[in-house]
């Protein structure tokens, strides 16, 4: 079974002047100061809560 792809997302914007969901979004993605990096599995779901913070974060695939 092939292993899913990875993404790492890093927050690059801060989160004053964001709408609450962009907020909540951020969160449940495991960021918090800027800078900060996750690594998640390229799922349709995470793909999803990037897409809606795309222009705060930056995404490197691995």
């Amino acid at each position: 079974m092939a292993e899913a792809k990875k993404i790492k997302v890093t927050l690059v914007k801060g989160l004053s002047g964001c709408l609450p969901n962009q907020r909540r979004t951020v969160k449940a993605l495991g960021l918090g100061k800027i800078s900060s990096s996750v690594v998640h599995d390229a799922t349709p779901a995470n793909l999803g809560m990037v897409r809606v913070v795309a222009h705060l974060v930056k995404v490197e695939e691995m």
